[in-house]
């Protein structure tokens, strides 16, 4: 007599109830991001929690041993006491760079922008000698043209004058090189069908190029009005009169051989970086899809 055993059966899973696949790490590596995350945020943000508790603090606050996380008597009057301020003229040094950071934003990018067009798609003979020039230009020291600039810019009346502090800097080589190398990527049939409905270099460039690079001029924008907003030694030496200080000059006079007014360095400064805030918050899509996409959409 033979027996038979049991034939067992393993149940494939049923197609209601999926199987659970766990992937290793993936808990881990998620939580990871997030302490890292978070980590880089704190540290970005400590310096600005430290401005601001300071330039709402007094001098014996700042200076004191025992710390505190944010000041017993917030010092709201601080910020009339900025713009009060007869030795310092804070507003007209806040108005004196909003101009000149914004004529020379312009400036730079109109004339960087037609350098590098042309560098990049007007054929001529010395195109690459010309390009090398100015890739030359990248090599020289600025305290070897300092000098010099200075005593053009004396010569021509230009001394605390907008003119002295916006046009000396009007042309870089390093944002003519990268509007060079932009436009070698952008497409040619764009222009080519420009020039058949009869337009030229000029108008290829105003009509066609400008509007699809919108991104790359809008990066370009913001680094160059950044710089021009925090530019601080050729100021000085232009700017004599406090009249024509630019906000960056007037910062350093509140630290002197002398006197440092503390609480007035915080507050200054607190107030001097909200013009990069909002202009970085506004720029900031076209900023990252000017670095991401070159400017080129589809």
């Amino acid at each position: 007599m033979t027996t038979t055993m049991p034939e067992v059966r393993k149940s494939a899973p049923s197609a209601d109830k999926p199987a659970r696949v766990r992937r290793g790490g993936g808990v881990m590596s998620s939580t990871g991001l997030y302490v890292a995350v978070g980590v880089a945020a704190f540290l970005f943000l400590v310096p600005f929690y430290i401005l601001v508790r300071n330039a709402l603090s007094t001098d014996a606050e700042i200076t004191g041993e025992n710390w505190k996380f944010f000041p017993t008597d917030i010092q709201w009057g601080n910020i009339s006491e900025l713009f009060t301020d007869e030795t310092v003229p804070f507003a007209q040094s806040l108005w004196n760079s909003a101009v000149v950071a914004t004529l020379h934003t312009v400036g730079v990018l109109f004339v960087c922008s037609l350098a590098g067009y042309g560098l990049a798609r007007i054929p001529y003979k010395h195109a690459n000698k010309v390009f090398y020039a100015v890739l030359g230009t990248l090599m020289v020291p600025t305290a070897v043209t300092f000098v010099p600039s200075f005593v053009l810019v004396s010569s021509l009346g230009w001394v605390d004058t907008y003119r002295g502090l916006i046009i000396p800097g009007l042309f870089s080589g390093f944002t003519c090189f990268l509007f060079r190398q932009y436009f070698l990527g952008f497409p040619k049939e764009l222009e080519e069908a420009a020039r058949v409905d009869g337009l030229g270099y000029w108008g290829a460039y105003w009509r066609i190029v400008v509007p699809n690079s919108l991104n790359f001029f809008a990066a370009m924008a913001t680094i160059t009005f950044i710089a021009g907003w925090n530019a601080f030694l050729w100021p000085l030496v232009i700017g004599q009169d406090p009249g024509s200080w630019t906000v960056q000059v007037a910062l350093s006079s509140y630290m002197t051989n002398q006197t440092v007014v503390f609480h007035m360095i915080f507050m200054a400064t607190a107030v001097s970086i909200l013009p990069l805030v909002f202009v970085f918050l506004f720029l900031q899509r076209w900023l990252v899809q000017g670095i991401a996409q070159t400017g080129i959409k589809g």
